[in-house]
C-alpha cells in the first residue's frame, strides 16, 4: 500500500497524472467589502461585476471547454496583475489556477478592455464637446481655449531580442514611449503605445491620428499644450525658451500650471496601475504585448474616473526621459497666435 502511494505520488509529480484544477471560488473576492477590493482590483464590487458582465461573453467564447476559468477569476485576476505588477505564478497560486492557464487568460482580457476603448477614450474634436473642456482648463491659470495638454511616458521593459537598441532612451533604459493627452480632470483623451522608447515625442504626435487630424485642421479652434519637445504650432502651444517680459513670463507660468495636469495623470495612471510604473521594476514582456497592457491600462483610468473611484495620494511620477526642444521653424500664424495669447492671458 505503502509503495502504492509513493507511485502515485512519484507520477502525480512529474506530470504523468494531470491534476484536477481547483479554482477558488470568486465568491470570496467579491464577497469583500469595498475598500478591499478596490485596495487590490482597484474597483469597487459593482464597478467589477459590471466588467466582468461586458467581457464575459469574449472570455467565454475563448474559452469553450471543461473545467474553463471562471469569467470573474479571469477579470479579477488579471486586474490584480495591472495593479499590481506581481509575478504571473503568484497571482496564480493565489487565484489557484496554473501559471499558464493565466498566460493564456490575462492577453484575452486586455484585448476585450481594448475593445471598450471607443467608449471610454475620445478626443474632442468636435465644436459640440469643447466648450465645457476649454471652460476647466481655463480655471486652472486662465489660458483660453486648451482642449488638452499634452506629454509622453515611458514604460520600462526588458530588452527585446529584435531592435534593442531601438528601444534604449536617453536615460538608458529600454522601454515603450507613450503619447498622453488628456482633459483638465485627468481623463484620458488620446493614448497612443506602440513606439520604441528613442523614438522622439513630436515625432509620435506628428504620425499619431490626432497630430494629423489637427495638422489638417479638424478643430479650428482650440489648443493642445506642450513643452518644449514639441514644435510651436496654431493648434500646439510651447512655453517661450527665454520669456523677456512680464506678460511673456505670466504666459509661460500659466502654460506651466496648465499643462502639468498631464503629468498628474500620468502620476495617476501609474499609480492605479502599478505594473507601468518603473519603481515598480519593468514589464517582463515582449514589445507588442507591453503596448497592449498599456492601452487597457489607459481605458480602466478612464473608467475609474468615469465611476469616480478615489485614488489614495499620488507621488510625483519619476522623471521621464527628457526629449529635448525640438527645432523646426515654426509659421508666423502660429508665432502670431501664441503672440496674442501672451497679449490677453
Amino acid at each position: 500500500m505503502a509503495m502504492a502511494a509513493l507511485a502515485l505520488l512519484e507520477d502525480i509529480a512529474n506530470g504523468r497524472i494531470r491534476r484536477e484544477r481547483v479554482f477558488r471560488d470568486h465568491n470570496d473576492f467579491l464577497a469583500q467589502d469595498d475598500d478591499w477590493l478596490i485596495s487590490r482590483f482597484r474597483f469597487p464590487r459593482a464597478v467589477l461585476l459590471e466588467l466582468c458582465a461586458e467581457l464575459g461573453p469574449n472570455l467565454e467564447r475563448e474559452t469553450m471547454r471543461s473545467h474553463a476559468i471562471p469569467v470573474p477569476l479571469q477579470v479579477l485576476t488579471t486586474l490584480g496583475f495591472l495593479a499590481t505588477g506581481s509575478f504571473q505564478r503568484e497571482l496564480a497560486d493565489r487565484s489557484g489556477i496554473s501559471q499558464s492557464s493565466l498566460s493564456r487568460a490575462m492577453p484575452v482580457v486586455w484585448d476585450g478592455i481594448i475593445r471598450m476603448s471607443a467608449r471610454y477614450i475620445r478626443f474632442p474634436y468636435d465644436a459640440f464637446d469643447q466648450p465645457n473642456i476649454k471652460m476647466q482648463f481655463a480655471a486652472i491659470a486662465g489660458f483660453p481655449n486648451v482642449i488638452g495638454a499634452i506629454d509622453c511616458t515611458h514604460i520600462a521593459i526588458k530588452a527585446p531580442s529584435e531592435e534593442e537598441f531601438a528601444y534604449v532612451n536617453r536615460k538608458h533604459f529600454h522601454s515603450i514611449n507613450v503619447q498622453i493627452i488628456c482633459d483638465a480632470q485627468m481623463r484620458l483623451t488620446n493614448i497612443v503605445a506602440r513606439w520604441p522608447g528613442s523614438t522622439h515625442d513630436s515625432y509620435i504626435l506628428t504620425n499619431s491620428m490626432v497630430g494629423m487630424r489637427l495638422q489638417a485642421g479638424r478643430v479650428r479652434d482650440g489648443w493642445l499644450l506642450g513643452d518644449r519637445g514639441y514644435p510651436l504650432k496654431t493648434w500646439l502651444l510651447t512655453p517661450l525658451t527665454n520669456p523677456q517680459t512680464a506678460r511673456e513670463r505670466r504666459y509661460n507660468n500659466a502654460h506651466s500650471r496648465t499643462r502639468s495636469v498631464v503629468e498628474r495623470a500620468i502620476g495617476q495612471l501609474k499609480c492605479r496601475w502599478r505594473c507601468l510604473d518603473r519603481t515598480g521594476g519593468m514589464l517582463l514582456y515582449r514589445p507588442d504585448k507591453v503596448c497592449r497592457i498599456v492601452l487597457a491600462c489607459g481605458v480602466l483610468h478612464n473608467v475609474a474616473h468615469r465611476h469616480g473611484i478615489p485614488l489614495g495620494e499620488v507621488a510625483a511620477p519619476p522623471d521621464d526621459p527628457d526629449p529635448g526642444p525640438i527645432y523646426v521653424q515654426p509659421n508666423q500664424q502660429a508665432v502670431h497666435a501664441r503672440q496674442h495669447v501672451i497679449a490677453t492671458i
